[in-house]
């Protein structure tokens, strides 16, 4: 099982990117990739840009990535209640990319993590309400509120035990998907 693992943030200390790493090491016997967004930036989208230029390259790098992947896990950040600009330009030209869905079929876990109580509910209700028509095969979402009272940044860790828990039941959900899809 391959395991591909995004956080919707460009941030070096997002926490999203640490809840998302976390969250993928709790796959047993499975290849897993983290990937980081700075490796895909591209210019702003821009339908100029594309008639000149086509889309980018990183673009369709990104694609192979979710194509390569056997489950998806996306933890985004929110920023001012939906994707942060990093995320949604990526998004933005991946859906340009001509015969595709964005996340093409790929049973998902979608995730945010926030400092405040909602845990990025805005970011959550608008990639929920989104994805599917671009391809987003959402099989569970996980909120993690309260980040820095929530997650042990030294452990890399979910501290809080009711959190953790309800975690690991949504991945164990995700992964019998995958492996009934295999069958």
């Amino acid at each position: 099982m391959k395991v591909l693992a995004i956080a919707g943030s460009n941030s070096a200390a997002s926490m999203n990117k640490q809840l998302v790493a976390y969250a993928s090491t709790q796959f047993e016997n499975a290849e897993v990739e983290v990937i980081d967004l700075d490796a895909f930036e591209m210019p702003i989208y821009k339908h100029e840009r594309e008639l000149t230029g086509g889309v980018p390259q990183e673009a369709k790098d990104f694609a192979a990535k979710i194509d390569g992947a056997d489950i998806l896990l996306v933890s985004l950040a929110e920023h001012n209640g939906t994707y942060s600009t990093a995320f949604k330009n990526i998004f933005d030209w991946v859906s340009r990319i001509k015969d595709r869905t964005v996340w093409n079929e790929v049973p998902m876990l979608l995730m945010s993590a926030a400092p405040g109580g909602r845990g990025g509910a805005g970011v959550l209700e608008a990639a929920t309400k989104r994805f599917p028509f671009h391809g987003g095969n959402i099989v569970e979402t996980f909120s993690l509120p309260f980040f820095n009272d929530n997650f042990d940044k030294a452990a890399q860790k979910i501290s809080n035990e009711e959190k953790d828990s309800e975690l690991k039941d949504k991945i164990k959900k995700i992964a019998a998907v995958e492996t009934i899809l295999e069958k």
